[in-house]
């Protein structure tokens, strides 16, 4: 290939991977939350993951906005080491009426600060949560990020009908119907449907291991006896053959 084609053939991969980069990287420094489904009428863990996308500044404050139109009961956070956290309790627009009885306050934001997300860096804030609406598909967190220059970054565009993703997409909760196996109670039951299940399921793993080390034991004695079986024969034919020789 001539040189002068090899250098344009360089320089049009480099555009096309610069494009693609850029494309990309907007999707990947969302702040999302993970996982990001759960099922209806449980409890379940997340994590609220925030990237620090600027190269000059760090990330040192999220608030994190909870539904007032579904509101949780029960909201509990994880330390972050390095940072502060406040959760804010206040009054429902209007009493929502729950197997505990009428609700007429419940938490409407969580505020980490005080920490810092270096710059290609990134932080997990984690709650649990509940009990999850079962008169809903979803629930929306909208979200602000401060950085250290005084920048404040909203997250708290709400999907679109369309599917398309909006510019500053708020952390969405998709929220599926309960499995029937289970009721949805307890943290285990919405994120791990299978741990209850553990102890009295059969395990097929130990069985697999000790047969292949039978097999594997059976193998070996009958390589060795197969080579013992050799060695007899090589050392009779010597034998036969000095034999013939003294004779």
């Amino acid at each position: 290939m001539p040189l002068s084609h090899a250098r344009r053939l360089a320089t049009v991969t480099a555009g096309v991977t610069a494009l693609t980069l850029g494309l990309a990287l907007p999707v990947l420094a969302h702040v999302t939350i993970n996982p990001n489904s759960a099922q209806q009428g449980g409890f379940t863990k997340v994590a609220f993951r925030v990237p620090n996308e600027r190269d000059d500044a760090s990330t040192n404050k999220l608030e994190v906005t909870f539904p007032v139109d579904h509101p949780l009961a029960f909201v509990s956070v994880k330390p972050v080491p390095g940072w502060k956290v406040k959760v804010v309790e206040g009054k429902l627009p209007k009493p929502v009426t729950t197997e505990y009885g009428e609700l007429t306050e419940a938490v409407t934001k969580v505020v980490w600060s005080g920490g810092k997300i270096e710059p290609g860096q990134f932080q997990e804030f984690e709650v649990s949560m509940g009990k999850l609406p079962t008169d809903t598909d979803q629930l929306i967190f909208p979200t602000t990020q401060t950085y250290t220059g005084g920048e404040v970054v909203k997250w708290a565009d709400e999907p679109k009908a369309d599917g398309s993703e909006a510019e500053r997409p708020a952390p969405v909760l998709k929220l599926t119907p309960a499995s029937a196996e289970g009721d949805g109670h307890g943290a285990a039951a919405s994120t791990t449907p299978t741990a209850a299940a553990a102890p009295t399921t059969p395990s097929v793993a130990p069985a697999a291991s000790a047969s292949d080390g039978s097999d594997g034991t059976a193998r070996l004695l009958g390589g060795a006896g197969l080579l013992l079986g050799l060695v007899g024969t090589v050392v009779g034919a010597l034998g036969l053959r000095r034999g013939g020789r003294a004779s």
